[in-house]
């Protein structure tokens, strides 16, 4: 009489119930990684070029004053490439790219980099990459080759260079006289006066503007004061523009960065009824990173970027118009308001 084979012994279900777990666990891991780290590659913009948008303020008066401009700029420019991209990354063009299509003016975040002793951009704690995969920062030397080689190719043009202390231990002074060293091998590029130049004194040059104090003591070498109040609060629905001053300038604000898509459409559209009057400056950002602690900024971008380039802006000169995600028919739309 033959014996019957032994069945495959069945593993105790405590086990297979805990491989189940880990199982799920691995997937959940997975997409989020897919989700934090390669999603992100995936976002893009219509990078068709406009012709012109490289040289649009040759056709500016010398003698207007930059904060007549009706200009547009980038949030948060040094993000084409970050650390945890899908809550960091701002923006799908480099900042060459960026000028190239015809923003002017830049949102620069700078932290202290502890290996070269040098400034880099951040956002946030995230370090800003040169390319998706960098295992180093993007270093405020290599943003700043970017912008004298747009300018030497476009001598028409300008830049508004926007410094923030971000993050890090650096103390603002020493982070001042970290810039004003990568400043000074090029000083004929710069405008580091306190006072808003003209289109004329401004071509070919990068103008500082800084959001802090002078704690180095540079003086008319600072560059012109550009600070305004956090306005990150959303508890109130009802809170729009805010006056601020920078040296002789009275400096209208809207960086409502704490609202939902539609809240954020509503103050960004009353701030650009303010105007710009004598002396009075404006920046209006349609960035947001909606209610939550950690927003996704291609979200609000894909919905908020569609409504400027269908709106109608206000007659006569409006400031600063910043955004998340520019590409170059929506800086066109912009600046093209200076020729109408």
């Amino acid at each position: 009489m033959s014996k019957s084979k032994p069945g495959k012994k069945k593993k105790p279900l405590i086990l297979r119930v805990l491989c189940g777990i880990l199982a799920a666990l691995l997937a959940v891991v997975l997409i989020a990684a897919a989700t934090v780290f390669l999603y992100p590659l995936l976002i893009g913009v219509d990078r068709t070029q406009v012709e012109g948008s490289a040289d649009w303020m040759a056709g500016l008066d010398d003698g207007l004053s930059l904060a007549s401009v009706t200009l547009p700029g980038t949030h948060n420019a040094g993000t084409a490439c970050a650390a945890l991209p899908f809550f960091t990354k701002c923006q799908s063009l480099g900042v060459g790219e960026q000028l190239a299509a015809g923003f002017r003016y830049l949102d620069i975040r700078l932290a202290g980099d502890p290996d070269s002793g040098k400034l880099k951009l951040t956002h946030g704690f995230a370090d800003c990459l040169p390319s998706a995969f960098s295992k180093k920062p993007l270093m405020l030397a290599e943003v700043l080759a970017d912008c004298y080689g747009f300018l030497d190719a476009h001598p028409s043009e300008c830049v508004l260079f926007c410094v923030k202390h971000e993050y890090g231990d650096l103390s603002v002074a020493d982070m001042q006289a970290a810039l004003s060293e990568e400043i000074a091998a090029n000083r004929d590029r710069w405008c580091l006066g306190p006072d808003m130049p003209t289109v004329g004194e401004a071509r070919g040059k990068l103008v500082l503007l800084r959001r802090w104090g002078d704690d180095a003591g540079l003086g008319e070498e600072a560059g012109i004061p550009f600070g305004w109040a956090d306005q990150g609060n959303a508890e109130d629905p009802f809170l729009g523009i805010d006056a601020n001053y920078a040296g002789d300038l009275v400096l209208w604000v809207q960086d409502r960065y704490a609202y939902g898509p539609e809240l954020k459409w509503e103050v960004f559209e009353d701030g650009l009824g303010i105007g710009i009057g004598e002396d009075e400056a404006a920046l209006h950002f349609l960035s947001t990173k909606g209610t939550l602690a950690y927003g996704h900024p291609a979200y609000f971008a894909s919905r908020l970027n569609p409504k400027l380039m269908k709106a109608a802006l206000p007659e006569g000169p409006v400031g600063w118009i910043v955004v998340d995600f520019g590409y170059p028919r929506l800086a066109e739309h912009v600046y093209s308001h200076n020729f109408r």
